[in-house]
């Protein structure tokens, strides 16, 4: 009987680096057994034994057979696992046959005879031949295929009475090759057009085969043999059954697979990402329904949501840039937050606290963390001079994902599904993820302000989403262990051993857009706005800095707080507060947006407007925005209504299309709808965030 073991000692050859070499000599010594080997030339080399049966320079030949690496049988576990359940059956039927003939017994032991067993004609012990003939009459078969059957039992075990199968081949395994080559090129060459039809694909390939080796040269399939063919070359490039759109983006994968970014502690991989939202909201300062845009930061390890703010229309640099500072500090909770739902002030988790219970205030709406790269696609916001040198300054490495593969981003792309899924749906106002998914009239809803979208968006993120256990949080170590981003915080907290925090909180000022403006003797002027403060340089004093105007100074501006800006001292570096003129008369903070819509309206109803006019009615508009009575809330709507006889600029959006308006359920004779503000996307891939004329924007770094 052969089996996988092989006599060593003198005489045994080997096949070493080419050469055929023969053991003369073995020898215990302190290091080991070694051996001396002698080629066919007379040479002697000494080697360990060791190095001789386990270097891949060295191979055993035998005299005997035996199973190899490379022989043609396959795995027993691939032989079985190919059977079906009659199959399977049958094989394990003629094993207990076959052992029944050599040892006396089905089962093959003695301990575990059955009733009857042995039977007289196979007892054990005596000739085989009368077994054979005895086993032979009982099942009915030939005398040699008994012997057969125990040939492959003795050789192969139990996988070798299983029925030998061939290896299955597909009709392009028996078509041409030369026709299957050129099908698998025209169907390479429709990638960039539109999805063909098989039959297309087929008169192609046909004429072509016949241009290039002449007629009558190939074997061309039959129609029904060609349509399989195509089927099964479909699984190598798909072409006909996915979206075209699917297929391209199949087609341009690498040849190799790319690396995969495995975070190993919290804040080591921060996600960003934005996406429109499927609902209408209510923008409080113009009245006026506008597409809302979700921007998140999200922690790679924990799925922790370290950052959020709602834009209407198009998201802006300086949007981005006020999620990142989230991360460095995290927006306070609300008042009526459950106690679970709020994360410690200093970023610790409860569970590391020593007296959970003595933690006193209101707690913060996320944990606060520093964050070492940050991965975004390639949208404007996400590449802007202003995020990357913010990114630069406070050392966080940018990791941009391949363009237009939102796979690399899946955390977060997953998110805003469950964003979607979890919540959004079940607000009014919800109108689907795309035109086909819309109601008749989502907008005539009850509707929510964008203040009160972010508010509800983040809450329901502390409340749910983070105490919530995730599939993808695991531990190896534990394995069935399901984690909840929260959870998985602390788990990373309790791995790393320590939180960063942010080493100087004047270093927000730095998240800001800067503004280059010379001194005058009335002080700063931005668009019109005049500022006037404390720590101002005296005019006349050469700027030390080489700005982009002569004798200009840099000033740091919030987009969304126009009331102040921040300028540094170049001699104490210390921050100095430079207040509008007109900041006295408000009650809250103004965005540069907001102004600019005052000053619209002041226009159409004022001949000779200025800023002070521009404000104070824009005042009168807010009382009515921010409203949260039905009553105040009717008004607001009907005022909306209202406005649309004003003589604003025209935005040419593609809802004042007639067409797009009888698609959207717009057109109405019997009542006048509200306007909806319908821009590009800013967040996402080669799309332009910079055609917001007249959005909103809620209040941003106001920790600042």
């Amino acid at each position: 009987m052969s089996g996988a073991g092989a006599r060593m000692g003198v005489g045994t050859r080997f096949r070493y680096d080419g050469e055929s070499v023969e053991v003369v000599e073995m020898a215990a010594t302190a290091a080991g057994n070694e051996v001396v080997l002698k080629d066919g030339r007379g040479r002697l080399l000494r080697l360990s034994l060791k190095e001789l049966l386990f270097s891949d320079r060295a191979v055993l030949i035998t005299d005997q057979p035996g199973p190899s690496a490379d022989d043609d049988q396959e795995i027993a576990s691939v032989v079985l696992d190919r059977l079906q359940e009659g199959e399977r059956r049958q094989v394990l039927e003629r094993a207990g046959h076959v052992r029944e003939l050599l040892t006396g017994f089905r089962s093959g032991s003695p301990e575990l005879a059955g009733d009857g067993e042995p039977r007289g004609v196979y007892a054990p012990g005596g000739p085989l031949e009368p077994k054979y003939t005895a086993k032979a009459q009982e099942l009915g078969v030939h005398v040699r295929t008994v012997k057969q059957w125990v040939a492959d039992f003795r050789r192969h075990g139990e996988a070798g009475l299983a029925a030998k199968k061939k290896q299955s081949s597909g009709p392009a395994a028996r078509a041409d090759e030369r026709w299957v080559e050129t099908a698998m090129e025209v169907m390479a060459e429709h990638i960039g057009q539109s999805t063909p039809t098989r039959k297309i694909v087929i008169e192609r390939t046909r004429a072509r085969v016949i241009a290039r080796h002449g007629p009558g040269c190939v074997r061309l399939p039959s129609q029904a043999t060609a349509y399989r063919i195509l089927s099964e070359l479909e699984r190598q490039h798909p072409l006909f059954r996915l979206s075209a759109k699917r297929n391209r983006d199949i087609a341009d994968r690498p040849e190799g697979p790319h690396g995969k970014l495995r975070p190993t502690r919290p804040g080591e991989y921060v996600l960003m990402d934005t996406t429109r939202l499927d609902v209408f909201a209510f923008d409080p300062l113009t009245l006026r329904w506008v597409q809302a845009e979700l921007t998140v930061a999200m922690d790679w390890y924990t799925r922790c949501i370290t950052g959020l703010r709602v834009t209407p229309v198009s998201t802006k640099a300086v949007d981005a840039s006020a999620v990142l500072f989230q991360c460095f500090r995290p927006r306070p909770a609300g008042r009526d937050w459950p106690r679970g739902a709020l994360w410690p002030e200093h970023g610790i988790p409860r569970t590391v606290l020593v007296d959970v219970q003595g933690a006193t205030g209101p707690g913060l709406a996320s944990p606060p963390m520093v964050p070492e790269t940050l991965v975004v696609d390639h949208g404007k916001v996400y590449v802007s001079e202003h995020l990357t040198s913010v990114c630069r300054r406070m050392g966080i490495s940018l990791q941009p994902a391949r363009l237009r593969t939102g796979r690399d981003k899946g955390p977060v792309e997953r998110f805003f599904r469950t964003v979607r899924e979890g919540l959004l749906e079940a607000l009014p106002g919800y109108k689907g993820p795309d035109i086909h998914s819309r109601g008749d009239h989502p907008e005539g809803e009850a509707f929510f302000f964008l203040d009160e979208l972010e508010a509800i968006i983040r809450e329901w993120v502390a409340v749910a989403y983070h105490c919530r256990p995730h599939a993808s949080l695991v531990d190896p170590g534990v394995p069935g262990l399901r984690m909840s981003p929260a959870a998985m915080f602390e788990h990373g907290m309790a791995r790393a051993g320590y939180i960063e925090v942010p080493r100087d909180p004047h270093l927000a000022f730095e998240f800001l857009a800067t503004k280059w403006r010379t001194v005058q003797h009335y002080g700063i002027e931005i668009d019109r706005r005049r500022y006037q403060g404390p720590g101002l340089p005296a005019p006349g004093i050469r700027s030390p800095h080489d700005g982009p105007g002569k004798n200009s100074w840099p000033f740091q501006a919030d987009p969304d707080d126009i009331t102040r800006i921040y300028f540094r001292d170049p001699a104490t570096r210390a921050w100095h507060t430079l207040v509008w003129e007109h900041a006295p008369a408000m009650r809250m903070p103004l965005s540069e947006d907001a102004l600019v819509f005052a000053r619209k309206l002041a226009a159409a109803k004022h001949r000779y407007p200025d800023d002070r006019l521009a404000v104070a009615g824009l005042l009168e508009r807010w009382n009515l925005g921010l409203g949260t009575t039905l009553a105040e809330r009717r008004m607001a709507l009907r005022l909306s209504r209202e406005q649309a006889s004003l003589d604003l600029p025209s935005t040419e959006e593609p809802s004042s299309l007639p067409s797009v308006r009888r698609a959207l359920g717009h057109d109405r004779a019997t009542e006048v709808e509200p306007e909806v503000w319908e821009d590009v996307e800013g967040g996402d891939d080669d799309e332009a965030d910079d055609l917001d004329d007249d959005g909103f924007y809620a209040d941003a770094l106001e920790d600042v």
